[in-house]
């Protein structure tokens, strides 16, 4: 059984890492863009190099256990960078049935998810010419690339309906109209590299496959449906962990305010008998309005404010990005609630 170089070996396994923490920084900078972070070019730059840097690591991977040899630099330097060409490269040559219902639903996403397709022609763009896209606007280059932020935007807009856009006129709620957008994102881009993951733990690129990935492939290879758009990768960025966050542990007075303060309204619910998609790890949590005009949320002891007015006020993180609420899964019936608390209040 042919071997491979150790040195070759060692630069592989470190491919594959590079490849997992670019994708996983991307992700996390897409999460990471709100109304005031609209600086796309972090979030191309990473997932881009991270896409093409894993394909062609898998590539290798496929082609030594075929062939029971690496390819050779022209074969790769072919591959170019194009994100399409080197994904259609493994559809056609290095991507096998491992004799479970779930390849199917993998194959049939790989070759003809729509969304998947567009996305990665805008980073396949961006990674070739149009990174230099402004340059070559102000240089009159005659070979001048995409505008891959207007094509962005334009697949972003067709994820909006008419209720998204009422919610950007609000400013409590519209930043969950981004996150409605990166979390669809997110998905597509999920569910790609976990079709491609599952090939290497179940061995369909044999052994070598899966000692090479192990430590990266499984964190996406075990990602199914009920998984897809639920991790917060922001964690993992700078812009977030330089981020001071402000936790408030309640008191003893905040719960006697609560239970006396006729101006403090207040609502226990609980994920079992709520009729909707419930947006918080918690299985339950206490709603509260305070003078009809604050709202804020108790999770597990802890108060997060639920609209800007309290976090203004209070100084509190909203649940979202303290990390205490599903990035994509909206807040606002519980923010209409607590202020139905405090309306009720009036009367």
């Amino acid at each position: 059984m042919a071997e491979i170089e150790t040195l070759k070996y060692f630069a592989l396994l470190e491919e594959f890492d590079t490849s997992d923490k670019l994708i996983k920084l991307g992700l996390g900078e897409l999460q990471n863009i709100n109304l005031n972070n609209n600086f796309y070019f972090l979030p191309f730059q990473l997932l881009s190099q991270g896409f093409e840097r894993f394909m062609k690591a898998y590539i290798c991977v496929g082609h030594f256990h075929i062939h029971q040899e690496l390819p050779n630099f022209r074969y790769l330097r072919s591959l170019g960078h194009d994100l399409e060409k080197l994904l259609k490269k493994i559809i056609d040559n290095y991507y096998f049935d491992f004799d479970r219902p779930q390849f199917d639903v993998d194959k049939e996403f790989i070759k003809n998810d729509a969304d998947l397709k567009e996305l990665l022609f805008i980073l396949s763009e961006f990674g070739k010419l149009a990174r230099y896209y402004n340059f070559d606007l102000i240089t009159d280059n005659a070979q001048i690339g995409i505008n891959t932020k207007q094509l962005w935007e334009d697949f972003e807009n067709k994820i909006l309906d008419e209720k998204d856009y009422e919610k950007l006129m609000d400013f409590d709620l519209s930043q969950e109209v981004y996150q409605k957008i990166t979390n669809r994102i997110i998905i597509v881009f999920e569910k790609f590299v976990s079709a491609l993951s599952r090939q290497l733990i179940f061995k369909c690129l044999g052994q070598k496959g899966l000692q090479l990935s192990a430590t990266t492939a499984f964190d996406f290879g075990t990602l199914y449906d009920k998984d897809f758009g639920k991790k917060d990768y922001r964690s993992q960025t700078t812009k977030y962990k330089e981020t001071p966050k402000k936790v408030h542990k309640r008191t003893v007075v905040d719960e006697v305010q609560r239970n006396i303060n006729p101006d403090y309204r207040s609502k226990k619910i609980k994920k079992s008998e709520y009729q909707g998609e419930w947006p918080f790890y918690a299985k339950e949590v206490i709603i509260e309005c305070r003078q009809s005009h604050w709202c804020i949320v108790t999770i597990d002891g802890f108060g997060y404010a639920l609209n800007s007015s309290a976090k203004g006020r209070y100084k509190l993180e909203n649940p979202h990005d303290a990390g205490m609420a599903i990035l994509g899964k909206s807040i606002s019936d519980f923010i209409q609630m607590a202020l139905e608390l405090g309306a009720d209040k009036k009367h």
